[in-house]
């Protein structure tokens, strides 16, 4: 099997209350486009970018999670299987600030409490109008134990780091806890975003380590896809 057919696919969720600009997020980093026309998600909505890290090649799969209540019991069953998350708030959104700790629950019910998390806070070109102080933002980040970015998703400020903080994240935790076995090519489902098998097309699937771990072992790591 070829080496350049294995990729790393990193699952990130982006959750928050509605309006914070998650949507326009993911347009931003995979598309490097903004729409300023705020359009309610419904349900759960998905795009891809590949980046470098560690000269690997990572694949971003992005997913935009609604916001409101009543999604609930669908968003839900996406949080299943993603290796990142993103808990977005709005400067200019007070409740969409303190519903932060719910997510993070609501997250780590599906995913469990050591998921990679960041804190992000969208709109600071708005900071004229900010209804939350600049401390509080930092507070909750300790608190959360998460790392805080400051993003402007209009003005495309620091929204391409907080994915590659979270890549680089993931791709040493495969580093440090998998190894590699050749099966099938990974497929997604437009049902279950999650990785599947499809036997007989070569996929990678990860497993976790072996009491013995040799160095020609570790020299086979390249490229990989997340089951």
């Amino acid at each position: 099997m070829r080496e350049e057919e294995l990729e790393i696919a990193i699952k990130v969720i982006i959750v928050g209350n509605g309006g914070v600009g998650k949507s326009s997020m993911i347009q931003r980093y995979c598309k490097g486009v903004f729409t300023k026309e705020y359009k309610k998600t419904i349900g759960v909505d998905f795009l891809e970018r590949i980046i470098d890290v560690d000269c690997e090649d990572v694949r971003m799969m992005c997913f935009d999670t609604a916001g409101q209540e009543e999604f609930d019991a669908i968003t839900k069953i996406y949080y299943r299987g993603a290796q990142a998350c993103v808990l977005a708030f709005s400067t200019t959104d007070r409740q969409s600030f303190e519903a932060i700790r719910d997510w993070k629950k609501k997250v780590e019910n599906e995913c469990g409490p050591d998921i990679p998390t960041v804190l992000v806070q969208n709109k600071i070109d708005m900071m004229d109008q900010s209804l939350v102080d600049y401390e509080e933002a930092e507070l909750l980040a300790q608190n959360l134990g998460v790392r805080l970015f400051r993003t402007s998703v209009k003005e495309d400020l620091n929204v391409s780091a907080v994915f590659k903080y979270l890549a680089t994240r993931c791709h040493e935790i495969i580093k440090l806890q998998y190894n590699i076995l050749t099966l099938d090519t990974p497929t997604i489902s437009q049902f279950n975003p999650t990785f599947h098998t499809k036997r007989g097309n070569d996929t990678i699937i990860l497993t976790r380590p072996l009491k013995s771990r040799n160095l020609s072992s570790r020299k086979r790591f390249k490229k990989c896809g997340i089951l």
